[in-house]
């Protein structure tokens, strides 16, 4: 086959699986997990600072995690941050850490959480979709200007396929065991 690299796409396709599977963390199921609190920013020190650099996340039980803050002055703004990120979550405080707990999740929100789930899987497809037209472009001016052969051309866009299907698949196996933890 033609010298034409397609490093470029697998590294943008395991990008979009990357992202999806970062969003999916992101979003609540009944089970306390503790990359939910991952995008939670807390003021302290005059600046806004990642959750985990002030405090530790543990898990308590399977619907509560405790945040014990390394410095207890800043405890009621780990609360306050946690609340503010509108994730739906309890927040209680004792003096040197903080409570979170999940509620039980309702049948019309989990229908909410598998919706989007949903565009969330699609926005991944998308970028994958946006990936193979590149390299498939790419591939059809290699020819044109004489680089590739026709022959080259169609064996690439055959890798090229095999690979977006894969990344595909791998994609719909992500939201697939997201939707079935949501619903357990």
């Amino acid at each position: 086959m033609a010298d034409f690299d397609l490093k470029p796409l697998d590294t943008k396709l395991a990008d979009a699986r990357e992202w999806l599977a970062k969003e999916y963390r992101g979003l609540r199921t009944g089970r306390a997990t503790p990359a939910i609190l991952d995008s939670v920013q807390v003021s302290a020190y005059g600046s806004m600072m990642p959750l985990k650099q002030v405090g530790n996340v543990s898990v308590e039980d399977a619907r509560t995690l405790r945040v014990t803050a390394y410095d207890a002055g800043i405890v009621k703004d780990i609360e306050r941050a946690i609340t503010a990120a509108n994730l739906g979550l309890g927040t209680s405080s004792d003096g040197s850490s903080v409570r979170v707990s999940f509620p039980e999740l309702t049948a019309e929100r989990r229908e909410q959480l598998v919706k989007l789930a949903k565009q969330k899987l699609e926005e991944a497809r998308t970028s994958v979709r946006l990936a193979r037209d590149e390299s498939w472009k790419e591939i059809q001016e290699r020819e044109r200007e004489g680089t590739l052969t026709e022959d080259d051309k169609f064996m690439l866009k055959d890798d090229l396929q095999k690979r977006v299907d894969k990344a595909n698949e791998e994609l719909e196996k992500a939201f697939e065991a997201k939707e079935s933890e949501m619903s357990s």
